[in-house]
């Protein structure tokens, strides 16, 4: 234990971001061997070394390091400080670009008012400091929408950020800048970690439904088959065929969507009469039109009536429904990202309880909601990092994991072999979330490798069963297509016979398992 001085208990209550102020345990601080120390009447200092620097924070204020590898935030009920440390050593990022990339969104000046930016120094480091803010959302109950965000770059491949969200427009310079001054370096000389787990929560689900869960994760140990085929669940008979040549039926198909259209029901019962299973993708987005100001226009109530009634076509139609909301959202390809919306995580999880909340007070009692990032965050930035995006335990009962083997047919990607993407996933998921798991997407390319030994090294690994949390495993059956309509990423597996015949003979080994479940009662 380092001897520093005083040591205060400052508290919070987990990931929740709820905290409890003052003089109350934290257990977090003392288990990553951090430090907090009186400075004077009005301040503490909390001393991080795992991401080596120490700050003066205004004493009333709690701590929550529940994801001290992410972040630790430092709040009160009408501000909040987070602070992240990213280090782009052995990566093409540097702490300029970071910095300029990080604070993109400030171009969209419909939602964003920018009220000061400048290059200071802070202790010696180069910093740059915007301060901006937006209108009040009418969803979000005191909702933070002065921002204040400093990047103190240690030296070019090194970078902090301290990000500052208050409820209240700030006072003057010095009502942020104390705090961003304080900040000083220190030698790292710890390891962070994830101090929390992240577990399902009960439902009032009825009665099929509740089966259903039961049935298929959380009593299941057979993996079951799905598949995007862009033409069902609406039609059938091109997957019919497929699934003749196969000789396997899959039992979960993926439906997207996006605000333009209403709740797929036709789609949906001709799904369920047909004994299949939707994973209901719903993207809050329009197609082919600008999005930036989407989530915001969500959260100012600018979307109610079209919810209402989605809630209530979802009830309507009773049956168990897989409801993935705003996949991939730790990707700035997705316009729900919060690369778009000031950098501010908390709103994408401020959209998932607005609509989780509508459909309970619906009795929506049929739906069992999938929260699903890529295994990649893009940009690989820690204010984007996927756990910041998780809405709560309340609001989330499966973990989806999606990782592509996109090939190499765009610059800068690379072949990645089944076991490079989804063990170690599956390694970290299993140490963070208790939830039972899908596999809600994924596949592999045609260009860059040899598919056919991808696809096999994938089922080899399903067969030894080391993956015993994931439930479903979805494979996507889509080309994505360059700009100038040539496939790019080839993902099907359907464009040739060895491929089919590939499928087909590793498919048996899961009708199998399927046979002997039933044999034994426990499917």
């Amino acid at each position: 234990m380092k001897n520093i001085g005083i040591i205060l208990c400052i508290a919070s209550i987990c990931f929740s971001s709820i905290f409890a102020y003052g003089d109350a345990l934290n257990p977090y601080i003392e288990k990553d061997n951090n430090q907090i120390q009186l400075v004077d009447q009005q301040y503490n200092e909390y001393i991080n070394y795992a991401d080596g620097y120490k700050i003066n924070y205004p004493k009333h204020m709690g701590i929550d390091s529940s994801l001290s590898t992410v972040k630790t935030i430092i709040a009160d009920e009408e501000r909040k400080i987070e602070i992240y440390y990213d280090d782009f050593r052995d990566t093409q990022h540097s702490s300029i670009a970071y910095s300029n990339y990080s604070n993109a969104f400030i171009r969209n000046r419909k939602d964003h008012i920018k009220q000061y930016e400048n290059t200071i120094f802070v202790n010696g480091m180069k910093t740059h400091l915007l301060v901006w803010s937006r209108k009040k959302l009418e969803k979000v109950k005191n909702d933070k929408n002065y921002y204040v965000s400093a990047e103190i770059m240690k030296n070019n491949n090194e970078v902090y950020t301290i990000f500052i969200k208050s409820e209240t427009p700030f006072k003057n310079y010095e009502d942020y800048m104390d705090v961003i001054n304080s900040f000083q370096l220190i030698e790292r000389s710890e390891t962070a970690q994830i101090n929390t787990k992240f577990k399902s929560v009960e439902k009032n689900l009825n009665e099929e439904t509740r089966d259903f869960y039961e049935q298929y994760f959380l009593k299941s140990d057979h993996l079951k088959w799905g598949i995007f085929e862009q033409s069902a669940p609406e039609e059938f008979w091109y997957l019919n065929a497929l699934e003749s040549k196969l000789d396997y039926t899959f039992e979960f198909l993926v439906r997207y969507q996006s605000l333009d259209v209403p709740f797929p029901m036709e789609e949906m019962i001709n799904a369920y009469k047909k004994n299949r299973y939707v994973e209901l993708t719903l993207q809050t987005m329009h197609m082919g039109q600008d999005n930036a100001s989407i989530t915001y226009d969500i959260l100012d109530g600018k979307y109610d009536d079209y919810f209402n009634e989605y809630v209530k076509k979802i009830k309507e139609f009773e049956h168990p429904i897989l409801f993935r909301l705003n996949n991939e959202m730790n990707g700035d390809w997705c316009v729900y990202s919060s690369y778009y919306t000031s950098k501010d995580t908390e709103l994408y999880n401020e959209l998932w309880r607005y609509l989780y909340n509508k459909f309970e007070e619906n009795g929506v009692d049929n739906v069992l909601w999938v929260w699903n990032p890529h295994d990649l965050s893009f940009p690989n930035f820690k204010w984007n990092h996927y756990l910041n995006y998780y809405p709560g335990d309340q609001y989330v009962d499966i973990i989806g994991l999606t990782g592509y083997n996109t090939g190499n047919y765009y610059k800068g990607e690379i072949w990645r072999d089944f076991d490079e993407i989804y063990p170690v996933l599956y390694d970290e998921y299993m140490s963070i979330f208790e939830q039972p798991f899908m596999i809600t997407e994924f596949g592999s390319n045609s260009v860059g490798g040899d598919k056919i030994k991808w696809v096999n090294d994938m089922f080899d690994r399903f067969e030894q069963n080391p993956f015993s949390n994931i439930k479903v495993a979805i494979w996507w059956n889509g080309i994505d297509w360059d700009p100038n309509q040539n496939p790019a990423r080839i993902y099907r597996l359907d464009r040739n016979e060895e491929m089919i015949n590939t499928f087909r003979e590793r498919l048996k080994f899961f009708n199998k398992e399927k046979e002997e479940g039933i044999e034994n009662g426990t499917i």
